[in-house]
């Protein structure tokens, strides 16, 4: 029975099957490799998929979907004609069809796949990605990031190198990186980290921004067929930017023809936030896999947005040398899921692959510390899962009760690296019951397990009764979007507490929130305990003490900054 591999993109999707040592893309109906991650609506009702619902953005955006992946796990919906659809219903229906072009293909039925994700996708994210395999009748046992499937892929190529190299998989949507090490036929992930509302689609975005700020349009004014036709044109663009230093835009509006002409120097230079935001994952991986730019042997491009001449040449600047590019980066993806794919049907030519892989993001609960003068205060941030932890993974940690007569434990299972639980994503929560005794004479175990598909499972036991709970998720655990986390933040931003106002304090407090998000391990917990008793003396109002714990933290966080980074 054929095992297929998917690769479930933002912008475009494929799928492969293993054939004894080699990789095949399938073809979809029109003899492409690439399938549109793009989904319509006739006016019968019926389903479109691929490259013909692609035509259909400009024609019918009403009918149209398109860049739904970004929204994965969330509760976010899409209207086409009078029917609303979950991002994972959508993505359902182009595995739907990439299962037919494989059956197609193949001349048998298919009822396996290995889909990849992003290898920062939450856990919500890929509950829903394997829920969008199921739903188009496939059984999806495995799902593997992205980065991974490529350097899978990448490794088959050099069976016998001992190499350390990185991943830069720049999708449509998403931006992953990853630190891999190949030995002894063992492909080991060291460190991932990623941006999930970071990719191709965003520099198409900077084209079409240039293009309305030329002719003074704003979006607000135009009709939604016309703002798809400029994104089309962007699009195109982009990919003209591949192999030459300048493109036009030409578009109708209104009642006129409006062109503009851009260089790759001026598209660049428009594009340097966006680069940072790529500079910023790469120091995180280095950083957890403690490794310096000089350690990395190899870079490996992947995604149709890494073709970007200067997104190639921002990599070679970064790491002082070329990236591998003997793999079509459309297409790596797709290939190591299907060997991915032959691993997991036993194919004699894979089988001394060995590969591991990591946990992407740091799991763990909401605990209260005991402050100076006997009060206590929740809302802490304790790991139990790190991230880049190897996986699969299973870890406990044991928690008290903290007051008197106790009768309840609520565990908050949250996903994030803040140190403040709040600023986390929530996943779930379990409330145990457990017998009414004085403070921390009562406790409970609580345990994490995270498999090799990336989804997390908790176990909770009280210690003196033995009585366990597991956290049974709901359908749609509390995934915020991109916009949600904007809105909290601006939120958080705006309360003012005195003496906090200080700009020099919530600057130093701001610094080391970040330096928390960035480490892990004892850094990590020095740097919580460090801006607990810096929280402590702002609250106290004492000056001295005030400031000689920022000097404190300035040399601390001064030192932590100077051995970290590129």
């Amino acid at each position: 029975m054929a095992i297929i591999g998917i690769d479930l993109g933002t912008t475009n999707s494929l799928v492969t099957y293993c054939a004894g040592e080699e990789a095949i893309v399938i073809p979809n109906a029109l003899g492409q490799h690439l399938t549109p991650s793009v989904v319509s609506r006739d006016e019968d009702g019926g389903i479109l998929v691929g490259q013909i619902a692609k035509e259909r953005l400009i024609s019918h955006p009403h009918a149209t979907a398109a860049v739904f992946k970004r929204y994965m796990g969330s509760k976010k919906t899409y209207r086409l004609g009078d029917k609303e659809f979950l991002p994972e219903e959508l993505s359902a229906l182009v595995i739907q069809s990439l299962k037919a072009d494989a059956e197609h293909y193949l001349g048998q039925p298919v009822h396996e796949a290995v889909i990849s994700v992003p290898a920062y996708f939450s856990d919500a994210q890929r509950k829903a990605t394997k829920r969008a395999g199921e739903m188009a009748g496939l059984r999806v046992e495995r799902l593997i990031t992205e980065p991974t499937a490529a350097a899978l892929a990448y490794g088959i190529h050099l069976k016998d190198a001992d190499t350390k190299f990185l991943v830069f998989d720049l999708g449509g949507g998403t931006f992953d990186v990853s630190i891999l090490e190949l030995f002894d036929q063992v492909m080991e992930v060291r460190a991932v980290a990623g941006d999930n509302y970071l990719g191709g689609e965003d520099f198409t975005e900077v084209l079409t921004a240039m293009f309305m700020k030329h002719h003074g349009l704003k979006a607000e004014e135009i009709e939604p067929q016309t703002q798809a036709l400029i994104y089309k044109q962007a699009e195109e663009a982009k990919r003209q930017f591949a192999s030459q230093r300048h493109a036009i835009m030409t578009c109708p509006v209104a009642d006129s023809l409006l062109t503009f002409e851009v260089t790759l120097e001026q598209y660049e230079e428009a594009s340097k936030g966006l680069l940072q935001r790529l500079r910023e994952p790469i120091e995180r991986a280095l950083r957890d896999a403690s490794l310096k730019v000089r350690d990395i042997e190899a870079i490996l491009l992947v995604g149709g947005a890494a073709k970007l001449p200067f997104i190639r040449t921002f990599v070679s600047r970064l790491f002082g040398k070329l990236a591998y590019a003997n793999v079509n980066p459309d297409e790596i993806v797709g290939i190591g899921s299907g060997i991915q794919a032959a691993l997991k049907e036993r194919n004699a030519s894979f089988s001394e692959v060995v590969l591991t892989d990591v946990c992407p993001y740091t799991l763990g609960t909401s605990v209260a510390f005991k402050r100076s003068g006997g009060f206590s205060e929740s809302g802490h941030f304790c790991p139990i899962i790190e991230r880049n932890t190897v996986i699969p993974v299973s870890r406990m940690e044991r928690f008290f009760t903290m007051a008197d007569q106790q009768k309840l434990i609520r565990i908050d299972i949250l996903q994030g690296e803040a140190r403040l639980s709040r600023d986390n994503i929530f996943l779930g929560e379990l409330n145990v019951p457990v017998p009414s005794k004085r403070a921390g004479e009562e406790a409970v175990d609580v345990r994490y397990t995270y498999d090799v598909n990336g989804l997390l499972e908790v176990e909770v036991t009280v210690v003196s009764t033995g009585l366990k709970k597991s956290l049974v998720i709901e359908k749609d655990p509390g995934h915020m979007t991109k916009e949600e986390i904007a809105g909290r933040l601006e939120e958080l931003s705006g309360l003012k507490i005195h003496p906090r106002e200080l700009q020099d304090n919530k600057w130093l407090v701001a610094r080391g929130e970040r330096l928390y998000e960035e480490r892990i391990g004892e850094e990590r917990g020095e740097i919580a305990r460090l801006l607990r008793l810096f929280e402590e003396a702002l609250d106290q109002q004492e000056p001295k003490q005030i400031a000689e714990m920022k000097q404190q933290l300035r040399d601390i966080f001064d030192t932590m900054e100077g051995q970290g980074g590129l």
